[in-house]
């Protein structure tokens, strides 16, 4: 039965949130801040680039930065198909498979939005794990997948520093990027992977 409310009528609900919109408006969040940085992005922008209303965003998210966070949580979601790896025998195999135009595009956006959330997180340390989830630990834990495999099967040394190494590529690919200010291409980063990583896990290109 239908509890009535002190008139006699029956108590309205409250509304639904609608969560149909939300990969629309965390995608415009990550371009806009991309664009314009923390600092100069609003909820105006993100609302308008989604074709969105400011107050449907409002309703999921109380402020600009619990957007921004969830926004580069999303980011991890939609990153590397770990069940469909390749496995061509050698390391160097394993990793030049994986420089593919849309594997490079989307690393040069996560690090540009790293760029715009430089001021935030300056004033909120704790936003460093999600961006070190969403945008470094990714790369860099396939590195170390796919070293762990060479090591298995006698192609590196088994006291190789996985856990460093994994992390020279994408370190030198957001100095280029975030410092350099230069584009990354598959030159740049088959340089990487022959110049620097193979020879510090002892292989020659």
């Amino acid at each position: 039965m239908t509890q009535l409310d002190t008139d006699g009528a029956a108590p309205r609900l409250g509304r639904r949130r609608d969560h149909t919109r939300d990969a629309d408006i965390l995608d415009a969040a990550l371009e806009v801040l991309a664009e314009t940085g923390y600092d100069g992005m609003t909820i105006d922008m993100v609302a308008a680039r989604a074709k969105a209303g400011k107050a449907t965003v409002y309703r999921r998210w109380a402020s600009k930065g619990d957007l921004v966070v969830d926004a580069i949580a999303c980011m991890k979601k939609n990153d590397i198909d770990l069940e469909h790896l390749p496995d061509t025998g050698t390391l160097r195999g394993d990793l030049v498979a994986m420089i593919r135009p849309h594997a490079i595009q989307d690393g040069e956006k996560k690090l540009q939005v790293m760029a715009g959330i430089t001021s935030m997180l300056a004033r909120d340390p704790q936003l460093v794990d999600a961006v070190t989830a969403a945008i470094v630990e990714p790369r860099a834990s396939l590195n170390r997948l796919f070293m762990r495999r060479a090591i298995e099967r006698g192609e590196i040394p088994a006291d190789t520093d996985v856990d460093t190494l994994a992390l020279i590529v994408p370190s030198m690919t957001a100095y280029r990027v975030l410092i350099l200010q230069k584009p990354v291409d598959r030159e740049f980063l088959l340089s990487l992977i022959d110049g620097v990583l193979l020879p510090a896990v002892g292989l020659k290109p």
